[in-house]
């Protein structure tokens, strides 16, 4: 057996190998690929051991190692059925000869990370990990919690220990004791200035300074910009959720200002952010002022 895994959802693929690796009855051989050369080649993918029938190799980040990588498909077809072989990268290069060789030869199993538009399948995916450590969670609380720390499986996974904990499962209790993501901080932050509320928008940028990056928040804001835009100015036949991969959730809320403002108004707002992204270019002022004059520029 030849698996590759692939993909930058490093989650599922270390779920992927640990679930190989606990039916194999023996221990697994682990290789840095980056540092195999092309001497080993013959003993690791030929050679057997008095000490075992059968073997498992696991090579990560091979794909890396030019000098082994072109020559990989060569010994693929030699490898002996005493041993089975799973590859691991992350991110191969697809357009590589090499990748279109060895993906003719494997069995190849890709794992992409989530995307906006799998908030559905990540609420499924929370309700079944909970299951595995005897918690019970409805459909409510799992969308509560995948808002609250976002999609990525690390801290999903992590949220769900914490929450584990718990003696009574809510969502006050679950805000209790998980942080939220920033895209959940960004969203609130930006719909507090959508709202006028100028106080509220002094406090939340002044508690978010000591934790975030400036840059990455603004990244994030002006794409909440973006997408208010596209919201305020779609036409009737249009789907801006689908087309622009907004969050269902999100693209709900825009829709109710985006109905408001208008697209004219939704236009000034992301012209304020265009400005603010033209200075914190040139270092014009501190980058948290920048943010908090764009926020408060979308209510004058």
């Amino acid at each position: 057996m030849i698996v590759w895994f692939t993909g930058e959802n490093t989650f599922d693929i270390q779920q992927a190998v640990k679930a190989v690796a606990t039916s194999f009855d023996g221990i697994a051989e682990r290789i840095d690929g980056t540092t195999l050369e092309l001497k080993n080649i013959p003993d690791l993918l030929m050679g057997g051991t008095l000490f075992a029938e059968k073997r498992l190799v696991i090579i990560k980040d091979l794909s890396l190692n030019g000098a082994v990588w072109e020559k990989l498909p060569e010994w693929i077809d030699r490898i002996s059925d005493d041993i089975d072989v799973i590859l691991i990268d992350t991110k191969p290069d697809k357009r590589t000869t090499g990748y279109k060789e060895v993906k003719k030869r494997v069995n190849l199993k890709e794992f992409p990370v989530w995307g906006e538009r799998d908030q559905m399948i990540a609420e499924a995916w929370v309700v079944k990990h909970a299951e595995s450590l005897d918690l019970k969670l409805d459909k409510k609380l799992a969308h509560h919690i995948v808002d609250r720390i976002g999609l990525d499986q690390w801290q999903l996974a992590n949220g769900l220990e914490k929450i584990s904990l718990l003696e009574t499962i809510t969502p006050e209790t679950i805000n209790n004791i998980i942080e939220a993501s920033p895209s959940e901080n960004v969203f609130q932050l930006f719909e507090l200035a959508l709202e006028g509320r100028r106080e509220a928008v002094h406090e939340m940028v002044r508690n978010l300074e000591l934790t975030e990056d400036s840059y990455k928040l603004f990244a994030l804001l002006s794409s909440q910009a973006f997408q208010l835009a596209a919201v305020a100015s779609a036409g009737a036949s249009d789907t801006p959720s689908k087309d622009f991969g907004i969050h269902p959730y999100v693209a709900q809320k825009l829709v109710r200002h985006g109905k408001r403002l208008g697209a004219r108004g939704a236009a000034r707002i992301l012209t304020s952010f265009a400005q603010a992204d033209a200075d914190m270019k040139v270092s014009k002022g501190d980058p948290w002022l920048l943010i908090e004059r764009a926020l408060l520029e979308t209510v004058l």
